[in-house]
């Protein structure tokens, strides 16, 4: 009788990986909806989530679902999906003030000295704490949707460019960027 090799064990790739924990999520809004149909009424959630690393990147998302872990996963999925990095200064601040816009949303957003902290209200607090900045002076003027205040604040910190970006787009070093203008000497 042949003997027989033992059995590899096979490493399955389909298998789904296991959840990074590198990633941060806040939920920001949970809304309950409900359908009248002939029986009574069908409730189903919607729900809204910030995710980020705390070292730069953010994304939000939304899920619908019947059930509310349901809808938490989905939205968490889609933020995933959808990740968008902001150049942070010192790692705790902006680099310049900026305008965020979408629909009748509108914000401002202002860098703040060390020792600020964040200065924002609910769905932009959400933002900037997965964002990962500390120091943050935040105001939101018109609609209090939390979804039209997130992706105000997602345009605007869009906007955001580091010195070395604009140092690379004219042609520049860093240095000559940052430097103040040398205050002309006038002989007496």
């Amino acid at each position: 009788m042949a003997e027989r090799e033992p059995r590899r064990e096979r490493r399955d790739d389909r298998a789904p990986r296991e959840e990074t924990p590198e990633f941060a999520d806040r939920l920001v809004a949970i809304n309950r909806v409900s359908k009248t149909v002939k029986g009574g009424k069908r409730f189903g959630f919607a729900a809204l989530v910030v995710v980020g690393d705390q070292r730069g990147r953010v994304g939000y998302g939304k899920g619908k679902a019947k059930e509310v872990p349901e809808a938490i996963r989905k939205a968490t999925e889609q933020a995933k999906r959808q990740m968008i990095r902001v150049a942070l200064r010192d790692g705790r601040t902006l680099h310049h003030d900026m305008e965020g816009r979408h629909g009748a949303g509108k914000v401002v957003m202002r860098t703040a000295v060390a020792g600020t902290g964040i200065i924002a209200g609910g769905p932009m607090r959400a933002v900037f704490e997965m964002l990962g900045l500390q120091d943050v002076v935040a105001k939101s003027i018109g609609s209090s949707n939390p979804y039209n205040m997130i992706r105000a604040t997602i345009d605007g910190l869009k906007q955001e460019t580091s010195p070395r970006q604009v140092a690379q787009r004219r042609g520049k070093k860093v240095a000559e960027i940052l430097r103040k203008p040398e205050a002309e000497t006038v002989e007496a």
